[in-house]
């Protein structure tokens, strides 16, 4: 029975949710800049922009590495093949 193949984006959204997970030690300077802002008054944007900088950045890298498994996955061409002896017919061979 052929395999069925999903195209849709519900498991690149996991895979996503799951690199945010993996990927929480990337979110330090944006609680840096949140207690910067709540003890010496720094706007709420740069812990604003810092978080977004790390959701987009970790749905690049969750974009890249699915792109690069998804053309890993991808059969090879039919080969030529050069080898003169396997293309004679063996006579005894029925």
């Amino acid at each position: 029975m052929k395999k069925k193949r999903y195209t849709g984006n519900k498991g690149f959204i996991v895979a996503w949710c799951v690199n945010l997970v993996f990927d929480l030690e990337w979110t330090i300077p944006a609680w840096i800049a949140l207690a910067l802002h709540f003890f010496l008054d720094i706007s709420i944007l740069w812990f604003v922009g810092a978080i977004a900088l790390w959701i987009v950045g970790v749905g690049i890298k969750t974009a890249v590495f699915s792109w690069l498994i998804r053309e890993g996955n991808r059969p090879d061409p039919p080969k030529e093949n050069k080898n003169p002896y396997s293309s004679v017919k063996n006579p005894y061979k029925k």
